[in-house]
């Protein structure tokens, strides 16, 4: 092998393997995930299986994981609105800077990550319902 097909390999195994550590960790992420609902179903089974008791235990748990799954949803539309305000301010304040030096500047052009952040916000703390 001459020098110019070893300098030629190198960029090829680096995208290769970039490409096949993405794949595996979709893999294993999936697989985790399938494991995961595979014993959560197993234990609610179980639950209901024992005793009459168990069935209002396993509603119950199932209750109670929806009510975290959208408090969990909530929360990362709160951080995301919050992330796209402090966005848009930022870049409202570069094109300001910029507007300095250049007069046709658009410095409006925060108000759109700004205003997707007020949306998430307004819905989130007005218009979504109650989580119960």
């Amino acid at each position: 092998m001459n020098e110019g097909q070893l300098v030629m390999m190198v960029p090829i195994v680096a995208i290769v393997s970039t490409f096949v550590m993405i794949i595996f960790a979709i893999w294993f992420g999936t697989r985790k995930k399938e494991r995961e609902a595979f014993y959560r179903a197993e234990s609610l089974r179980r639950i209901t299986e024992s005793s009459s008791e168990g069935a209002k235990a396993a509603i119950e748990l199932l209750k109670e994981e929806e009510r975290l799954r959208q408090i969990k949803s909530r929360e990362g539309m709160k951080i995301g609105g919050l992330v796209c305000v402090a966005v848009g301010v930022a870049l409202m304040i570069f094109m300001w800077g910029l507007a300095k030096t250049d007069p046709e500047a658009p410095i409006f052009v925060g108000l759109i990550p700004g205003l997707v952040g007020v949306a998430l916000l307004v819905y989130v703390y007005f218009l979504a319902g109650p989580v119960e």
